[in-house]
């Protein structure tokens, strides 16, 4: 028979703790923790009786201190100053370069690849599903986007371009 879920936090809560310490850090480490047992108590009813609970509990707080990780780098950064004017980046004319002309001229699918890659920095898996399509074919049109920039605007440059 199954233990109740609170004997299963009581006995293995210290270990998961130090688990997400140890990946994410002691400031974060109590949101994992605390995300670690709610997805726990939300899948304990069908975890069979013979699983081995520590290490179904680490495996879900290795996940979520990783979720937290990936959360805390779309976190805006502090900077010390605001510039004294705005620098236009992102929108579309407003730079003296015209590196955003150049990537209007670009085919659709290509075009909105590396804005969405780019720009608003979503992985492939999920530009693949707002174009429909592969995550393959959302990486290649992006690819093929900066190899015609490249071409066709020499100076073109994108935040997040590996070159």
């Amino acid at each position: 028979m199954k233990q109740p879920f609170e004997a299963i936090v009581a006995e293995h809560g210290s270990t998961v703790l130090r688990v997400c310490r140890a990946v994410v850090g002691v400031h974060d480490a109590e949101d994992a923790w605390s995300e670690t047992f709610l997805a726990a108590m939300r899948a304990y009813p069908d975890l069979p009786e013979t699983a081995n609970v520590e290490a179904w509990l680490v495996t879900i707080a290795h996940r979520k201190a990783i979720d937290v990780i990936r959360a805390a780098t779309r976190d805006p950064l502090p900077v010390p100053d605001m510039p004294d004017e705005p620098a236009g980046d992102g929108v579309v004319g407003s730079d003296d370069a015209g590196v955003w002309a150049a990537v209007a001229g670009l085919p659709d699918k290509q075009r909105r690849s590396i804005a969405y890659h780019y720009v608003a920095g979503l992985p492939y898996a999920e530009i693949a599903q707002i174009l429909g399509g592969t995550t393959d074919a959302a990486r290649r049109a992006a690819a093929d986007g900066l190899k015609s920039l490249r071409r066709t605007y020499p100076g073109a440059t994108l935040k997040g371009d590996p070159r």
